[in-house]
């Protein structure tokens, strides 16, 4: 690890030393302010000769130096990529050869969590059990990304197997992801240090992974935009699983229009995740980000799920943030009505299947020789991981198959219930949508797993395989943010997009954290 953070640190210096040099090509240009900058305007930026690739990797690689390991210290990052300052040259050749962008990422840093395969880079799941495990190719989604013309920057922390949607940590990085909003507080999981790093304006993007939570808790947390989409868009080759039948990887960004044109670039069918054969001829043609519309609200009926707001133990003020949120909504013309999922309520049994040793297994046996362990029983017996997951992996171990298994039983009878349920509320409303906060408390005290969590995210979404998006919702307590969160039927992600775009331009809820100011 040491090793490690020395050449981070040496990396930076040298981003540092060469940015503004000659051969950057932006001796001369004027200073370009990274933090917050979206994709549109880094492209005009470059297409006006305002920036480089070089440029804006080399910024980014500062700003990681200044506030990741120094500083507020967010402790997001587990590698960064020592070649990003090589694949952005690379790039600002094949512009100045050309005239053209790459693709509709060209140059973009984009923050990869450490669950998905990188063939460049470890890739770790946050455990000392997979330290060095270098995959023999990219994920689906990192090959999309890297043809479109992104550059993967750096892999972020992550709770360790995504394990735990309540804080970011693990073993393979030391000590727990900071929230740049309140460096005293979490960044729910597992994919907080996506969600920190990218709040931080670490990177431009981020990918993040979703099994009960995990894309959208972390965005609440972090004023950002996290989608999990169908089951089915976005292929789930290359990222190491959780519970496969749940696991969904996606975007995670500041803003609606930067997180939908990530998803533009992942979406659509891959032959070796055979479950999205289903997006076959429902990913729309004109693209997603065609959907982003400012009067997406516009004639629009939003469910209102009080079942999820309205506990014993939510936060009057995350309450009175989403009170808002319907104001906004009504106001920007659409018709909003309460309404009651009667599963939730009366569906007994488990709607979860904890199938990781099952699919852990698997996912080392594609590795090939080169995996640093060969199952489950090898990474237990390793002690290479931290003490926090020790009894969830013991009793894992005990786990024999998705067909043997009770609780995988019962949610193979109950999922469809569910499923119906909330399609038949969609339907005899006539909804488009329905809307609850993403997590009905604030972003807790690092350590802190007594009080009330209020983590929504996992009771509709997963098991359903339904799309669902987070916007930013406001702040309770001054700083600490909180997410509205948008769920639709299968395959009504432009329908989402509108509503969120809609909102986030209504609202602009969205500001930097104060931790990490312009360098």
């Amino acid at each position: 690890m040491r090793s490690l953070l020395r050449g981070w640190t040496a990396a930076a210096a040298v981003a540092l030393s060469l940015a503004g040099s000659p051969a950057s090509g932006t001796a001369q240009a004027p200073h370009f302010e990274v933090r917050e900058a979206g994709i549109e305007e880094i492209h005009r930026a470059f297409r006006d000769g305002r920036l480089t690739a070089r440029a804006l990797v080399a910024a980014h690689l500062a700003r990681i130096d200044a506030y990741d390991r120094r500083g507020p210290y967010l402790n997001s990052l587990i590698t960064v990529n020592p070649d990003a300052l090589v694949v952005a040259d690379s790039l600002d050749r094949q512009f100045q050869r050309t005239g053209r962008l790459m693709g509709p990422l060209h140059g973009i840093p984009v923050i990869v969590k450490d669950n998905y395969d990188t063939r460049d880079l470890p890739t770790t799941a946050g455990s000392l059990a997979l330290a060095g495990s270098v995959p023999p190719d990219d994920a689906f989604q990192v090959r999309r990304l890297r043809e479109a013309g992104a550059i993967v920057l750096a892999k972020s922390n992550m709770a360790e197997f995504a394990f735990t949607p309540y804080e970011t940590v693990g073993s393979m990085l030391p000590g727990y992801t900071r929230n740049p909003y309140d460096l005293t507080r979490g960044t729910a999981g597992s994919s907080g240090g996506t969600a920190a790093a990218v709040a931080a304006s670490l990177g431009v993007v981020g990918l993040g992974t979703d099994t009960g939570n995990s894309i959208r808790g972390p965005a609440s947390h972090a004023a950002l935009v996290g989608i999990r989409s169908t089951m089915g868009l976005t292929s789930r080759d290359g990222i190491v699983p959780l519970y496969l039948d749940r696991d969904i990887g996606g975007p995670m960004a500041r803003t609606m229009a930067d997180a939908v044109r990530v998803l533009d670039v992942i979406a659509g069918p891959d032959p070796a995740d055979p479950v999205t054969a289903e997006s076959r001829g429902r990913v729309p043609r004109e693209g997603y980000a065609a959907h982003l519309r400012a009067d997406g609200l516009r004639g629009k009926r939003i469910g209102v799920v009080r079942q999820l707001s309205n506990t014993s133990t939510a936060d009057t003020a995350v309450l009175a943030r989403f009170e808002e949120a319907l104001r906004v909504m009504r106001n920007a013309g659409a018709e909003v009505v309460d309404v009651q999922i009667p599963e939730l309520d009366t569906i007994s049994g488990s709607l979860w299947c904890g199938r990781f040793k099952t699919d852990i297994n698997a996912y080392l046996a594609s590795l090939g020789p080169r995996a640093p362990v060969k199952n489950l029983d090898e990474i237990v017996a390793s002690g290479n991981f931290h003490p926090s997951i020790a009894g969830r992996l013991r009793e894992f171990q005990r786990f024999t198959s998705p067909e043997e298994d009770e609780a995988c039983r019962e949610a193979v009878a109950n999922v469809p219930r569910l499923r119906a349920g909330v399609r038949a509320v969609l339907s005899s409303g006539r909804l488009h949508a329905l809307v609850y906060p993403t997590w009905s408390n604030a972003p807790r005290l690092i350590g802190d797993l007594n009080t009330p969590h209020g983590n929504n995210s996992w009771q509709l979404s997963p098991p359903t395989g339904f799309p669902a998006i987070s916007v930013p919702m406001g702040y309770v307590q001054a700083n600490l943010p909180t997410g509205l969160q948008i769920l639709g039927d299968a395959w009504s992600e432009p329908v989402l997009i509108q509503i969120g775009y809609a909102f986030e331009q209504a609202t602009r809820h969205r500001r930097p954290p104060e931790s990490t100011p312009p360098l």
